[in-house]
């Protein structure tokens, strides 16, 4: 049986796989929250749940292909937007499937995507987070600011179009000041980012980590929003509660 990932390749499976590695770690969240014991590795960057018990693989970015074939996973979760299509290749060579799912450019999309690995590719049930997230981000506010919103520095990169994140603020009644860039992570002069005409800057605390004393006093002329970047980015059980804690972020 051959199903096809988010990319249109196909993903050779026996049934319902057991054995399962992910190398996205909002994905890792996903599944495991969904069946606790089916992963048997994750990358150094999946965090939750906190819970998680299982042999490291490396980071996303450069997953050790041997410590993941190690754990003779009969199939591997890849993004991508986070995983290299060399280490794709790579495992798909050596004759393990790999699920690739596209990066997200709105919440759900995001949820339909992740619907997909879970019922489609591991044969399991539709969750009730997902069910729930669904219903929850359903609705879009009333825009009543405009951010601009780095995710790196050193240097400086933002979110630009067409982004999950994006997506995730502008529900939330929040535009995004590069909204309209031709690129989906720009990488604009501080002076630029400075001089742009924005309420706030929001300073998520991955992938790089702002704090209260690293992000907002280059930015004097905005307000600051320090946010749970899982909360922002992550496409699994954590949009449960991160309209919740996102809005208050932002609104308080």
């Amino acid at each position: 049986m051959s199903d096809l990932d988010d990319l249109g390749a196909p993903v050779p499976l026996a049934g319902a796989p057991t054995r399962v590695v992910s190398l996205v770690p909002s994905l890792t969240e996903a599944v495991e929250t969904t069946a606790p014991g089916l992963l048997v590795g994750a990358t150094d960057y999946c965090t939750h749940p906190p819970t998680l018990d299982v042999p490291r693989v490396g980071g996303s970015k450069y997953p050790t292909v041997a410590a993941v074939l190690d754990q003779r996973p009969d199939l591997v979760i890849a993004s991508a937007e986070e995983n290299r299509p060399e280490d794709v290749a790579a495992l798909r060579a050596a004759g393990v499937p790999v699920w690739v799912t596209a990066a997200p450019a709105t919440v759900m999309a995001g949820i339909d995507s992740t619907r997909r690995l879970l019922v489609e590719a591991l044969r399991l049930p539709e969750p009730a987070w997902l069910t729930e997230a669904a219903e929850l981000w359903a609705d879009t506010t009333e825009v009543w600011a405009t951010a601009v919103v780095p995710v790196w520095r050193k240097p400086w990169i933002v979110l630009g179009r067409d982004t999950f994140a994006g997506d995730v603020l502008l529900r939330l009644g929040v535009a995004n000041a590069y909204a309209d860039h031709p690129e989906r992570y720009p990488r604009p002069p501080l002076s630029e980012l400075q001089a742009t005409r924005a309420d706030l800057v929001v300073l998520p605390d991955e992938p790089y980590e702002f704090t209260a004393d690293d992000g907002p006093q280059f930015f004097p002329d905005k307000r600051p929003v320090l946010v749970v970047g899982r909360y922002l980015t992550w496409y699994g059980p954590s949009l449960v509660d991160a309209r919740r804690e996102l809005t208050a972020a932002l609104t308080g």
